[in-house]
């Protein structure tokens, strides 16, 4: 009887990975078309576009800056006035100084001759309480306002930012970002561009600085990083940005816009209560739960993508604080999906419900535990002797040239629209990370699942250090080289 049992678990175990493989071709293949579609359709649209037109328009929405900053007093200074300097006519930035241990606040009094004010603050949203505002006594940094608060978190940072801003649209990015000067221009753009629905929230391309040369806040030339993790996320980035939200935007299917660089609609952020601080994804869960709100009051709307670089972030490279970031992600999709539940397979909720949900919760939240019980599976059959290795050969072969197809047509995406690494030597090292990708990270990626899902069932929450090096080191690099050429 148990015999019995255990084989015809194991027959029922063969036909769920044989569909789930072939599920995973269908998809990929899917997105390639999609993404292909849409950013042709992109670069078209955009061939002759004029953005001098959106800056002296005057039905440009105005847009508030949100960024965070915890311990930030290093950069803070140079941040600040990279995002004052962004080419747009109706802007502010709005830094709030998330109860910093460092000097970060008292860098910033001195650099901009700040002064606080009897601002009769509105807790429109929840957040910790709020010690001080601070604005210019100098006219050249009127766009510039800083909120001091106690310490909460981003989440709450942000909330405390959206209760000052002031303007239709709320740009939320971290402070340490660089944006290129006609970021707000490009981002804007969706939500002027619709007329039978409304643009609630539009994402842009995140682009990895690390190895870059940077100069005054932008980015000058580009190269790959140095080190394998870090050529990875290049090629992920790529996969996730120019392919799979893409495509996702073709059908208004998109859940996610990165924390890192997201525009949303202000007045639909405040409807639905802002961002909620007990998730560690709370770029995600916002997202999603505008898009409830949407769905259940039947308005049409629409989240934009802007597949164009406009900007770029420092990704780590330390194998352990790479782990913690993805352990974070897992996590915060787990949380997302179980706080909207009630959207899954339910016709009311549309795409949302019908598809981009299910696809969430079956190659997101369980795609570590799906390869876990297939290595696993995989074992067994090796143990009692009912291994083909024919079988298991074809099938893995088959999805590692799907795997390559899959990160060589993004890289390819990435070339023919924008060109941004015109050496061949690291385009080179790019197509080498993706020959040896499937076998040396994404183990580790898999592992780094897994244990976040150990960790939310722990009950584990937080974000976990994240540690950057800066930029400092590409613009020590230029001044070195530019050294060495004067001695030459």
């Amino acid at each position: 009887m148990y015999s019995f049992l255990f084989y015809f678990v194991l027959e029922l175990l063969g036909i769920f990975f044989l569909i789930i493989s072939f599920s995973v071709i269908v998809i990929y293949l899917t997105t390639m078309f999609l993404s292909a579609l849409e950013l042709r359709d992109h670069l078209r649209r955009n061939r002759f576009a004029d953005y001098q037109d959106i800056i002296t328009s005057p039905i440009a929405p105005g847009v508030s800056i949100i960024a965070p900053a915890y311990n930030e007093g290093q950069n803070i200074v140079q941040n600040a006035k990279s995002l004052m300097s962004l080419h747009y006519g109706k802007f502010e930035v709005v830094i709030i100084n998330d109860g910093s241990k460092d000097d970060t606040l008292e860098k910033l009094i001195e650099a901009f001759e700040l002064e606080k004010t009897n601002y009769a603050y509105n807790y429109q949203i929840d957040c910790k309480p709020v010690r001080g505002v601070y604005k210019s006594r100098n006219r050249s940094y009127s766009k510039l306002l800083i909120i001091d608060k106690e310490n909460g978190g981003k989440a709450d940072a942000l909330n405390a930012g959206i209760n000052v801003s002031s303007m239709e649209i709320i740009a939320c990015i971290d402070v340490d970002c660089i944006l290129s000067h006609e970021s707000i221009t490009r981002m804007v753009r969706p939500f002027m561009e619709e007329t039978n629905r409304k643009v609630i929230a539009v994402g842009g391309v995140i682009g990895i600085a690390n190895n870059c040369d940077v100069q005054d806040g932008t980015v000058t030339k580009y190269r790959i990083p140095t080190s394998l993790l870090g050529r990875f996320q290049v090629i992920e980035y790529f996969r996730a940005f120019l392919m799979g939200r893409m495509a996702w935007t073709r059908v208004n299917g998109l859940m996610l816009i990165s924390g890192a660089f997201g525009f949303f609609n202000r007045d639909l952020v405040l409807a639905v209560g802002g961002y909620f601080p007990k998730t560690v994804g709370e770029d995600m869960e916002l997202v999603v739960r505008m898009r409830r709100y949407m769905e259940e009051q039947g308005i049409a709307y629409k989240v934009g993508f802007v597949p164009d670089p406009l900007c770029w972030t420092e990704v780590p490279e330390d194998e352990a604080v790479l782990k913690r970031q993805r352990n974070r992600w897992i996590r915060g999709t787990i949380e997302t999906l179980q706080l909207h539940k009630a959207m899954r397979f339910n016709p009311k909720y549309g795409v949302l419900g019908m598809l981009s949900y299910p696809y969430w919760s079956a190659f997101e939240k369980f795609a570590p535990i799906i390869e876990l019980v297939g290595a696993l599976y995989t074992f067994t059959l090796i143990v009692i002797g009912d291994f083909s290795a024919f079988y298991f050969i074809a099938l893995y072969s088959m999805l590692y040239l799907l795997t390559l197809l899959v990160s060589s047509f993004s890289i390819l995406y990435e070339q023919v629209a924008y060109n941004n690494y015109k050496d061949k030597k690291d385009l080179r090292k790019l197509i080498l990370t993706v020959l040896i990708e499937p076998f040396i990270i994404h183990p580790k990626v898999v592992m780094w699942g897994l244990q976040g899902h150990i960790d939310f069932i722990k009950g584990k929450g937080g974000w976990g250090q994240m540690i950057r090096t800066g930029f400092k080191k590409s613009e020590d690099r230029k001044h070195v080289e530019t050294n060495l050429n004067t001695e030459s």
